[in-house]
């Protein structure tokens, strides 16, 4: 099982609007980043993103190409002050033999803590350093133990 853990693009500021949609620049990166990962053998089975619209653009345009075989849909548990444990136990349940590839959209820092959590079994321990707009793929074994495959940022994409 792959799970794929997405920063949201960058958001205009709440005094630029309190509904703090994807800037020009958030929509660019999260666009570029999209584009590549297309390219690549890249197949998910859905993409959850939180109940903020900036998760939500970011996740419909990384669907947009990317073209998950199920639902992109909102989910709770990925608000930035969300319990990891919660995300974590989730995905205890689902088995190795199945093969669902998950991206999650979401926000710091959640992200973080949950990829902290389930690399090293500590939370805090701070071990990804997410950006706006990145792609953290993350690789669960047959014996349940996850492991950092890689990450792609808009910076890194031409």
């Amino acid at each position: 099982m792959f799970l794929y853990l997405v920063q949201h693009a960058e958001a205009k500021t709440e005094q630029e609007d309190p509904s703090r949609p994807l800037s020009e620049k958030g929509v660019k990166d999260i666009t570029k980043v999209a584009l590549h990962l297309s390219k690549l053998d890249f197949k998910i089975s859905r993409v959850l993103h939180s109940k903020k619209l900036r998760a939500k653009q970011t996740a419909d345009i990384l669907a947009e190409y990317v073209k998950p075989s199920g639902a992109t849909a909102e989910s709770d548990g990925l608000a930035p002050m969300d319990d990891p444990s919660a995300w974590a136990d989730r995905l205890k349940y689902l088995t190795a033999s199945v093969t669902e590839n998950i991206v999650l959209v979401g926000h710091l820092p959640h992200l973080g803590k949950l990829a902290s959590l389930l690399l090293c079994g500590d939370a805090d321990r701070n071990v990804v350093s997410f950006r706006m707009g990145c792609v953290t793929c993350l690789e669960r074994d047959e014996k349940g133990n996850w492991t950092l495959q890689w990450m792609i940022t808009p910076g890194v994409v031409v």
